[in-house]
């Protein structure tokens, strides 16, 4: 065969590889756009029964067909941004510990397949670590804070074992792994030759860590950030088995609430007639919260490459 005849069928696969993944990338879109359509087909006997009201009711009653979703809200945004709160600074100092060649290499790689088997862990093996660790935990502990911060609505007590504190303890542990595993790649990204010029310029091993590594790394620590808060949005099993199923808004930590993806979970498979399209209307608020955070920290991703590109 000529030296033409196999560039020219290398550039043919080339051709058939580029279309693949352009099928590939359409019928994703496209699969995408079908679940969102039968979603809305779904719930719209409930957004026209109900409309905005269903965002700013606050209860939910299937026997009487009200339904109104604002404390499963508010429950899901403070679990996951309290769940946030907690891991990520947790899951930088040990993406920090990992990248940083502080052991050497054989503990360094056993830790690392510790958080990657913390990533692998199904979410009801934390539920059931939850029930039988935290909740406890949180019951004899969260009482002693409550007696002596009467002031404070936010530690009000009673406290219940089965609280909205207690299922953001068991997801911040959840989202860990992923915030150690991408923003250690987002650190170990960075180049040799900025570390090697501050330290020729004088910088302490914690100030190159602090001043060049960290702020180099910031846009894939905040797409980790925004990956995990999606996830803690979208967590099912282990949250409907901790936060206390309770349709009632209160400030308290201590107190039981609810989320949308537990609401789900828990009605979907005892559902009949409007409540079914309530759920969906649920399914379809889930969906434009999580899109609605991926697409901000997109943009405060950008903004974050640009301001770094612009430093260096």
């Amino acid at each position: 065969m000529s030296f033409l005849s196999r560039q020219s069928n290398y550039w043919k696969r080339i051709d058939y590889f580029h279309l693949f993944c352009w099928g590939a990338s359409i019928a994703t879109v496209l699969l995408f756009a079908l679940i969102i359509c039968e979603i809305i087909s779904k719930a719209a006997p409930a957004i026209q029964e109900f409309g905005w009201h269903f965002l700013t009711g606050s209860e939910w009653r299937p026997n009487r067909d009200i339904y109104g979703v604002f404390p499963m809200i508010i429950g899901t945004a403070a679990s996951s941004f309290i769940a946030l709160f907690l891991a990520l600074p947790l899951g930088v100092s040990v993406s920090l510990f990992l990248s940083e060649n502080f052991l050497p290499a054989t503990p360094r790689h056993f830790f690392r397949m510790m958080i990657e088997m913390l990533a692998a862990t199904p979410s009801v093996v934390y539920g059931l670590w939850g029930i039988f660790t935290v909740v406890p935990l949180v019951h004899h502990y969260g009482n002693m804070i409550a007696r002596h911060s009467h002031s404070l609505p936010f530690l009000k007590g009673p406290a219940y074992g089965n609280s909205l504190l207690t299922a953001s303890l068991v997801l911040s542990l959840m989202i860990l792994p992923t915030i150690a595993s991408l923003s250690r790649s987002a650190l170990e990204a960075v180049p040799q030759s900025l570390r090697e010029g501050a330290y020729a310029l004088g910088a302490t091993r914690w100030e190159t860590i602090l001043h060049v590594r960290i702020p180099y790394a910031a846009p894939g620590i905040i797409a980790a950030a925004i990956l995990a808060l999606g996830r803690a949005m979208g967590e099912t099993m282990a949250v409907a088995m901790l936060i206390g199923n309770s349709q009632c808004f209160t400030l308290s930590l201590f107190s039981p609430s609810n989320t949308l993806s537990a609401l789900l979970a828990n009605q979907f498979a005892e559902a009949d007639g409007l409540q079914i399209s309530a759920l969906m209307y649920v399914a379809l608020i889930l969906v434009i919260l999580t899109l609605g955070t991926n697409f901000l920290g997109e943009i405060i991703r950008r903004h974050m490459q640009k301001i770094t590109a612009e430093g260096h």
